[in-house]
This record gives C-alpha cells, sequence and structure tokens, in this order.
C-alpha cells in the first residue's frame, strides 16, 4: 500500500521508480526524494476515454501524475482522509472528493441512470452529484476525503444499507444502490426531520459514509 496515514487529514505516499500516483492538484503539503509532479491531460489510467467521460461528467478537478522516488505528504483543505484498499473490485466516488489514488487503477466514469434507472438520475442530482459518477477498478489504494471523518459500513445480500445522501462518500463492490423516500404527512405539512431522501445500497460490498451532511 502506498498511502500511510499521518493523522486524520495528512497521509504519506511512498514513490517508487517505475511507478506513479495520481493526486488532486494542489494536494501535495511537501516531498523527500527526488519526486516529479505533472499535469495530467490523459484523465489517468483510463487513457483518452476517461479524459472524454471525465469532460463529459463536467469533471473540473484536475489531476497530477507523480513520479520517482521519495515519499510525499498528501492534504487539501483540512478534510479528513479515508484510504480505501481495492483488490480487484470497482470504487464509484466522486472526483472532488479523490485526494490520491494509486496509478495501477483504472479510472472511468458512470452514468447515474445505469443504476437505478430514471431514479439514479434523480439520486444524482439529490446528492448534487450530477449525472455521472467516476469509477477507479483494480488493485490499489485510494485516498478520498469528507467532512467530520468516515465510518466503513457493510453491505451483506440479505441487509441492505440506508444512507442520508448527503452523507454518502463512496461505495464498492457488487452494489446496487437506488433513492428511496420516506414522506410521511409530516414532511407534507413541513414538519418532517428532514430525511426525506435515502440512499438503499444493496448487494455485497461497503458503503462509506461521512460524519456530516455538508459536501465538499
Amino acid at each position: 500500500m502506498p498511502f500511510r496515514e499521518i493523522n486524520s487529514k495528512m497521509i504519506e505516499a511512498t514513490v517508487l521508480p517505475g511507478q506513479r500516483l495520481f493526486s488532486q492538484r494542489g494536494a501535495m503539503l511537501a516531498y523527500k526524494g527526488e519526486v516529479s509532479f505533472t499535469p495530467n491531460i490523459q484523465g489517468g489510467q483510463g487513457g483518452i476515454a476517461s479524459m472524454i467521460g471525465r469532460r463529459v461528467a463536467g469533471e473540473a478537478t484536475p489531476l497530477m501524475t507523480v513520479e520517482g522516488s521519495g515519499t510525499v505528504l498528501f492534504g487539501h483543505g483540512g478534510h479528513h482522509i479515508q484510504v480505501i484498499n481495492l483488490t480487484g473490485d470497482t470504487l464509484y466516488v466522486e472526483a472532488d472528493r479523490l485526494l490520491a489514488f494509486d496509478g495501477t487503477l483504472q479510472q472511468g466514469t458512470m452514468f447515474m441512470g445505469s443504476q437505478g434507472g430514471v431514479m439514479g438520475m434523480v439520486r444524482g442530482q439529490v446528492t448534487g452529484q450530477g449525472l455521472f459518477t467516476t469509477t477507479l477498478q483494480g488493485h490499489g489504494a485510494v485516498a478520498v476525503m469528507a467532512h467530520g471523518g468516515v465510518i466503513e459500513v457493510p453491505i451483506t445480500p440479505h441487509r441492505p444499507v440506508h444512507v442520508d445522501p448527503q452523507a454518502y462518500v463512496a461505495h464498492h463492490g457488487d452494489v446496487r444502490n437506488k433513492l428511496s423516500t420516506a414522506l410521511g404527512w409530516r414532511d407534507m405539512v413541513g414538519r418532517g426531520s428532514g430525511e426525506a431522501f435515502q440512499l438503499e445500497l444493496s448487494g455485497n460490498g461497503a458503503v462509506y459514509v461521512q460524519a456530516s451532511e455538508e459536501k465538499l
């Protein structure tokens, strides 16, 4: 694993010759060794297809390619950082939450309507994520950002998880997600709790939930 957690808001990445990392521009805090930082215009490991997907998705978070030999400290905006290790599955996460990730991971985009049809698209609008989300697939580590810390909640075949859309950070595994409503008479008269919409995630994997309803 190339990432080591220094504290809840800072990680250290080990950069080895012949390997690469991708990071959000402006996330480098300090480094030691012979390390280079190059603006990335290929959209990460996904090449030109990933770059096009990022543009279609309205992706406005530019990446840096990190190469060489040494160690780099990453952090951004004082946000809490969670390191997620992928073992062949796919992580679904918003691009602006990506702090850094292994260069071996394949990057792409997914149309929200493909998960839940029309309700999948509605979910993207409710969460503020838009109609597309970023995917990272393969074996490697990903560092994501969140408000107030993150908890990993397992998703099992017979135990779906319901999440406040504003607290959702990312999920991985063989997971289906859809938007459900919890609209009752209190909501209709303006006395509801504000939890009228929920994300229902089912299957086998995990969802990462932040301790806040604030977007980055």
